[in-house]
């Protein structure tokens, strides 16, 4: 199904004012080093839920970040409640995934370079897990 032009706007709105968010938190909490990427948001239709997808560099710290950003996830959607209060009536729940795509690309990328081609092998290539 696809999405409406609510659900659109909404994702986009969250997704501007997350991508803030999350950096000030960042720099403030003292990471150096680290980059917040909000790649994808994904609003439910009746406007309760939102999928967040997050890429974060250096991927070694994904995990780490992701478990931090889940305990503090009441304390952003009131960050984003307070931004967002004149265009939004109700701020969904948030959920928050590690987008692994580019990761994906890059080890396709490494093998189709390397002497073990997947095309030739498929057996090479991990399966990609749904989350």
């Amino acid at each position: 199904m696809e999405e409406t032009q609510r659900q659109k706007k909404i994702a986009s709105v969250l997704q501007q004012d997350l991508v803030e968010v999350l950096q000030k938190a960042a720099t403030q909490g003292g990471l150096k080093g680290i980059i917040i990427s909000v790649t994808k948001v994904r609003v439910t239709v009746d406007l309760s839920n939102a999928k967040v997808y997050l890429s974060i560099f250096p991927n070694d710290k994904a995990k780490e970040l992701l478990k931090g950003i889940q305990s503090n996830k009441h304390l952003i959607r009131h960050e984003l409640a307070q931004r967002t209060k004149n265009q939004l009536r109700r701020m969904p729940e948030l959920e928050f995934y590690i987008d692994d795509t580019l990761e994906y690309i890059d080890n396709i990328e490494r093998s189709l370079k390397g002497k073990d081609n997947p095309i030739e092998d498929p057996n090479l290539l991990d399966k990609r897990k749904k989350s």
